[in-house]
């Protein structure tokens, strides 16, 4: 294969998208791309912008806390073509769900450290901070 205008190397894509040259080459490995990846005849890589906006997604939904194995199910189902959208809807709209499930849990927990926050500044601020949550019972 001859590169043209806008292909890119895997150093480029590794640039652009913040994965590793080594995650370009596992989700190479795990099929998670959409297509095969090209090579040249000297056996470098050959991404195209659409292979870019692709991995920035597959980023955005790995960070969102989706698994490696869904992930490679989405890919699947994309890759496959048309008349599988509801099958993708479902999985979306089930990592959406635990998404909020788990925006939920952090909210809860930081209305709980911002009370603590205000309580200790409180004290901080009044000279009363002493003995707050002290390891030794008072004497």
């Amino acid at each position: 294969m001859v590169r043209k205008a806008g292909d890119l190397s895997i150093g480029d894509v590794a640039k652009v998208t913040g994965l590793g040259v080594h995650a370009l080459r596992f989700f190479e490995r795990e099929e998670l791309f959409l297509r095969p990846i090209p090579r040249t005849a000297g056996g470098q890589r050959v991404y195209e912008p659409a292979d870019v906006e692709w991995l920035l997604l597959c980023n955005r939904l790995r960070e969102s806390g989706m698994p490696i194995a869904t992930l490679k199910r989405f890919a699947q189902l994309v890759r496959s073509g048309p008349g599988n959208e509801p099958e993708r809807l479902a999985l979306l709209e089930e990592h959406e769900r635990a998404v909020r499930e788990k925006i939920a849990d952090l909210t809860a927990g930081l209305d709980i450290i911002h009370d603590k926050v205000v309580t200790y500044r409180r004290h901080v601020e009044e000279g009363t901070a002493a003995g707050l949550w002290s390891p030794q019972p008072p004497t």
